[in-house]
């Protein structure tokens, strides 16, 4: 069975990274998409490397493979992935309990991302509950995004 740890070496980093490739929506084909979903935001390495000085990126590995992970973001890196820009400032415009959210304490969490052949084992709930062991004593939230076309994630 894989086993969930913090992505702590470039090894790693860069086993997200192939992952990642592996599963972008422009590079998956259609079919697959419907049935196993995909990733939208492509991130280098150089992403991955300050993402991880904020938060913990966590890996699912198997005999030292990376075989799935689940990308942390703080908020105060919201200026650094373009393409997540709009989901700052949506969430920037929600109030939860009669408090803004931007003046919550949050961590951004996903990108998700299983191996196909480790999919359906409960896998993503493992990951997440490691998160909320580390951190919810620093956060108020974690708060994730869903593509509407990517019905796996739905």
């Amino acid at each position: 069975m894989p086993t969930v740890c913090i992505a702590n070496s470039q090894k790693y980093l860069k086993g997200i990274l192939v992952r990642q490739s592996k599963n972008l929506g422009q590079n998956v084909a259609e079919e697959e998409k419907k049935e196993q979903g995909f990733v939208m935001v492509s991130h280098d390495l150089k992403d991955l490397q300050l993402f991880s000085k904020h938060a913990p990126q966590l890996i699912l590995k198997k005999d030292e493979k990376v075989i799935g992970y689940l990308l942390a973001m703080s908020k105060t890196l919201r200026e650094t992935v373009p393409m997540l820009k709009p989901m700052f400032e949506q969430i920037d415009q929600i109030r939860y309990q009669g408090k803004s959210l931007n003046d919550s304490s949050y961590l951004i969490v996903g990108q998700v991302c299983v191996g196909k052949e480790f999919r359906g084992l409960g896998l993503i709930d493992k990951m997440f509950a490691e998160y909320r062991k580390l951190f919810k004593e620093e956060y108020d939230y974690a708060i994730t995004e869903i593509v509407t076309s990517n019905s796996r994630s739905v």
